[in-house]
């Protein structure tokens, strides 16, 4: 029970560390906003009137799916943040430290959560003040922010094994946009898959990220949300199981 307080303790002293270097990086914090909010309003009024939705308005179509890439994209910054820590020496610094080798990885990854979440209470404010509406209730759109925000966490978990292999911040940013940009894409996040044709619609069918936008879409807008959110909860697990063990693997080994 000691080692599992210290642990939490450790967890905690990370995220707060994470947290710091963010406050003392507005810029980055702007940047990071800036461009979800670039792709609500691109998409929303360059390709909204030339897009027919079952939503009625493209913007409650398409914000949704906007809150999952914003995540996904987001989750990028674990890997490309612990590839840093690596080239500045900072990892070996707290390998030195009588501290729990989890807390690193687990305080980075919560960090990266905590992120997401202000982020998408954002891009809801923005999507808002252009004619988004939740047609749900606020109590299963507040289900649909932690959800996000959970997707958000199995991906970080992903970025960060990616981050400790590449160990360069420069490769992990190109080795991010290698797997974000065909699930991003080949997804429901922008277009109904019933548009698509051929090998790409069954790969979109099938994709990840399909399931977790169909569930965070049903909850904003009262849709039927169907098997989506069991499929959806089940890859999120999986994505946990395979990566969690994987990174603390590279992390032990490689750092």
């Amino acid at each position: 029970m000691a080692n599992l307080k210290t642990t939490f303790s450790d967890i905690g002293v990370m995220t707060k560390r994470n947290l710091l270097h963010y406050r003392r990086l507005p810029q980055l914090i702007i940047f990071s906003f800036i461009q979800p909010v670039m792709f609500v309003l691109l998409f929303a009024y360059v390709f909204g009137g030339a897009i027919e939705t079952s939503s009625g308005k493209y913007i409650n179509f398409l914000l949704p799916g906007i809150l999952v890439q914003t995540i996904l994209f987001g989750a990028m910054m674990t890997g490309v943040s612990l590839a840093n820590d690596i080239t500045k020496g900072m990892i070996d610094r707290f390998r030195s430290l009588p501290m729990a080798r989890s807390a690193v990885l687990a305080g980075r990854t919560i960090t990266e959560m905590i992120r997401n979440i202000f982020v998408v209470v954002l891009m809801t404010a923005v999507g808002y003040l252009i004619g988004f509406r939740i047609e749900h209730g606020w109590g299963n759109f507040g289900f649909a922010v932690l959800f996000i925000a959970l997707v958000g966490f199995a991906f970080s978990w992903v970025s960060a094994a990616i981050g400790l292999w590449v160990k360069n911040v420069e490769t992990a940013q190109s080795a991010g946009f290698i797997w974000v940009f065909p699930l991003a894409f080949a997804s429901s996040i922008f277009v109904p898959i019933e548009t698509m044709s051929g090998g790409v619609r069954t790969f979109a069918e099938h994709n990840p990220i399909t399931y977790m936008v169909n569930t965070v879409r049903a909850l904003s807008l009262g849709t039927p949300v169907g098997n989506n959110i069991w499929y959806a909860l089940i890859w999120v697990g999986a994505i946990l199981a395979v990566f969690i063990p994987v990174a603390v693997h590279i992390y032990r080994k490689n750092t």
